[in-house]
């Protein structure tokens, strides 16, 4: 039988290992939804929202590194799902987005919900095609498929509403020919110029991105050699800091004083597998080298002295040899000696009695901060009572302030967050893409209370699929990162209060298992029942809206701009 255009498209995603379709059905895409509906191996995942949809397979994608698809139909469903495509455009996710479309016959004349999909995606997709005729099927499918995985990006296919249901001309199955990645490494020479460049130096700093997970022995050899400290970006947690003598945490805002110390004090800085884009935090006067398997990473945030195009474990595996071994450890101890100190100084921090400790009973008697719920404890406390093979998702904010310095990714750990585009409301959706990804593990949101609230219908999708996800709201009542901004620059607070539910009842009311606390003695225990509790939990933590994160390296008009604020915001 003559399939049609609907089913071959569904047919060639469940071939290819496409377990989930994310979205919200419309009329556009109901033969496509139908094909899904009665097709083997592939199964529909509703949202409320398509934003969330596409948070979803966004995530789907970046933890399995496979093909994830979502779909959004006609004008206003293309639309909601652009934001969730940045961020998998960013990320480096391949999505496939189905998005339906007005009748081809009406395709130009401003019809009811029309909207350009080539305009709208022309900036955050790898590939933009419209099916105008069965006999392109299933050739525009393979070449959408194949350019979000070679090209690690998002590929958007439109469908009209009047081709779905239109039997092809040519019915054969799908063949994408993926391609089997390569391992490439620069050529010889270039080797060994980054190694006397190198060996020019005396005081080297490792930056480790996520792109280096792959090599962690050759950079761990890297580090020993070197006497290096090892910086990690936020997405280099993942696989770094478990068992490595050599790491010093984060630099930027998010930082500490030891990787402060290790990027500023080094005569050679070595990135390795990142583009960290913050360029205010790198060294200066200082060679760089390079090693990135996308060259137009080379240079793109501070100049580089050796840049290296290729797969870091491969060309660090050939680098090693030609490294001449670094005899002081002085760099090495003193970045290290910085961090183990303010670990220290943040374990007491994320102490639920630190307050009353620290200020005495007099303060106490004044203060409220003694009786509030520090964001430290709370995801120190996570940290604790998490599984060693749980997948972390953090919403934009000061919830991934408090994860990145709290949260250790031990064991088998993963993390994903909006970490490139910087979206709020992105941890719950990732997180039902998560769970969906891996339903027998264990996976945690790290919910800013703004951001759960964008997207807060989709917790209903959680409920209706069953999902076991463990959302950990800090609820602060603030857009807490938008306050320490206006804060630093010397602007009183404004416009951030959020005038919150009981998100906890909300939950109970979704159909969610919710648990609110409220005492800095309840915290431990209750977050302790509610990552064991089987099913969906929402944990409300009602936490201190004054709690400040300090950057690795203050500045002074930062300390200035603060004070000021905090004048101007009790004044009368």
């Amino acid at each position: 039988m003559t399939r049609t255009v609907a089913q071959v498209i569904v047919d060639g995603l469940a071939d290819l290992g496409v377990g989930h379709v994310f979205g919200v059905v419309g009329d556009a895409l109901n033969p496509v939804t139908d094909a899904i509906r009665t097709t083997e191996g592939i199964d529909w995942t509703g949202f409320r929202h398509e934003e969330a949809a596409a948070f979803a397979a966004g995530a789907r994608a970046q933890l399995s590194g496979d093909l994830a698809v979502c779909m959004g139909t006609v004008g206003p469903g293309s639309v909601h799902l652009l934001n969730g495509l940045y961020d998998a455009a960013k990320s480096g996710a391949p999505v496939l987005a189905i998005c339906g479309q007005v009748p081809l016959s009406e395709l130009g004349g401003d019809y009811f919900q029309e909207v350009d999909n080539d305009l709208l995606f022309r900036d955050v997709a790898v590939y933009r095609a419209t099916v105008t005729s069965p006999s392109q099927m299933p050739r525009l499918l393979e070449s959408a498929v194949r350019a979000a995985v070679t090209r690690r990006g998002v590929a958007v296919l439109t469908v009209p509403g009047d081709l779905g249901d239109r039997k092809v001309d040519e019915d054969r199955p799908a063949r994408f020919a993926l391609p089997r990645p390569a391992v490439t490494r620069p050529d010889d020479p270039a080797l060994a110029e980054a190694a006397e460049a190198i060996a020019a130096g005396a005081r080297v700093t490792l930056l480790v991105g996520r792109g280096a997970q792959a090599a962690r022995a050759e950079v761990l050899r890297a580090a020993e050699l070197l006497a290096a400290p090892m910086v990690l970006t936020l997405k280099g947690k993942e696989g770094f800091e478990e068992d490595n003598p050599y790491e010093v945490g984060q630099t930027g805002l998010i930082g500490n004083p030891g990787a402060a110390h290790a990027m500023d004090t080094c005569d050679t800085l070595i990135m390795l597998g990142t583009d960290f884009p913050y360029r205010d935090w790198y060294p200066k006067d200082c060679r760089v080298v390079q090693i990135d398997v996308r060259e137009e990473h080379l240079g793109r945030r501070v100049p580089v002295e050796i840049g290296l195009t290729g797969d870091v474990a491969a060309t660090l595996r050939a680098l090693l040899p030609l490294l001449t071994p670094v005899s002081s450890r002085d760099h090495l101890d003193e970045a290290r000696e910085r961090f183990t100190r303010w670990q220290k100084g943040q374990a007491d921090l994320a102490d639920p009695a630190h307050d009353r400790r620290l200020l005495g009973r007099v303060r106490a008697m004044f203060d409220n901060r003694a009786e509030q719920i520090r964001p430290e404890a709370l995801a120190s406390a996570v940290d604790r009572h998490a599984a060693g093979d749980a997948i972390f998702t953090s919403d934009t904010g000061m919830t991934t302030v408090w994860l990145s310095r709290f949260v250790r990714m031990r064991g088998t750990r993963r993390l994903i967050g909006s970490y490139n585009l910087g979206s709020m409301a992105n941890a719950m959706p990732q997180a039902i893409g998560a769970q969906l990804w891996a339903p027998d593990r264990q996976v945690v949101a790290f919910c800013g209370d703004g951001g759960l609230g964008m997207l807060l219908g989709d917790l209903m999708t959680i409920r209706s699929e069953q999902l076991p996800v463990k959302l950990v709201v800090f609820d602060n009542r603030r857009l807490g990162m938008v306050k320490l901004e206006q804060e630093q620059a010397g602007l009183p607070e404004f416009g951030t209060v959020l005038d919150n539910p009981d998100f906890a009842a909300v939950g109970e009311a979704l159909g969610l298992t919710g648990i609110r606390v409220t005492e800095p003695g309840e915290l431990d225990e209750a977050v302790r029942r509610a990552l064991a509790l089987p099913g969906p939990v929402l944990l409300d933590v009602v936490t201190n809206p004054d709690e400040v994160a300090v950057p690795g390296k203050p500045t002074v008009s930062q300390g200035w701009g603060f004070a000021i604020a905090k004048i101007k915001e009790n004044l009368p």
